[in-house]
């Protein structure tokens, strides 16, 4: 695995290098500490994490190894969100910590009902709202989304203090409707999919343009170059 993760953050390296994707690199220094399995971790300030912390995930697929870590150690209460359907049913089997609420749908730029694409390879979980090269453009579900705003009402939160969100390309269409929100997210754990899209490379410049202009700084970076942490500063 670390073999493979160390080839991965080569590849996503060069590919950044000769201009295929965004160039990131850290950007503040502060403690980081990983939580979660090397598929599903993100990188965490530890110490600005209080004990009854609210977190929220957005994309929960078939592992909640970041959930659980999170728990483990903080008294927190986490959100979890995914309208994938073999997500669900996965999660319905599963044990799990009893701060850990789980909600059968996605977030979106406005509250409704979209059309899903399934992955092509049928052993894998994630689809996407994308029509992108992993995911069938015939095979899809019709799965529900809520705004952010709507989120925000069920939940009756005020202030987040992680907001994780890996939901395979549509973070670059819902990014400055959580930046705008008003609501204070001390820190964001970001997966990016530039590699979905032709114009990857500028659907980053823009997304990390936008998180920089509300203050956001990236603290860590992953083995494999997808996971970003962030810290409002």
């Amino acid at each position: 695995m670390e073999r493979n993760n160390r080839l991965k953050r080569l590849e996503y390296w060069i590919k950044a290098r000769i201009g295929k994707i965004k160039y990131i690199k850290t950007e503040y220094r502060c403690p980081k500490v990983w939580y979660g399995s090397d598929y599903g971790g993100f990188y965490v300030n530890t110490e600005i994490l209080p004990e009854d912390a609210i977190i929220y995930s957005f994309g929960i697929g078939q592992d909640i190894s970041f959930d659980r870590a999170i728990l483990a150690k903080h008294k927190a209460t986490v959100y979890g969100f995914d309208p994938t359907p073999k997500s669900i049913v996965w999660l319905a089997t599963q044990t799990v910590p009893s701060a850990f609420r789980f909600y059968p749908y996605g977030i979106g730029n406005k509250t409704e009902q979209v059309r899903f694409h399934l992955p092509k390879n049928k052993e894998h979980v994630s689809g996407s709202i994308f029509d992108h090269k992993l995911v069938s453009e015939d095979d899809y579900v019709e799965v529900p989304l809520k705004c952010f705003k709507d989120i925000l009402q069920e939940t009756g939160h005020q202030a987040i203090d992680v907001l994780k969100m890996d939901i395979e390309g549509s973070e670059y269409v819902v990014i400055e409707s959580i930046l705008t929100s008003g609501i204070p997210i001390k820190q964001l754990l970001l997966e990016t999919h530039e590699r979905f899209f032709t114009d990857g490379k500028a659907r980053g410049k823009k997304f990390f343009d936008l998180l920089h202009a509300h203050g956001y700084r990236i603290f860590a970076i992953s083995d494999t170059y997808q996971e970003i942490s962030l810290i409002k500063v």
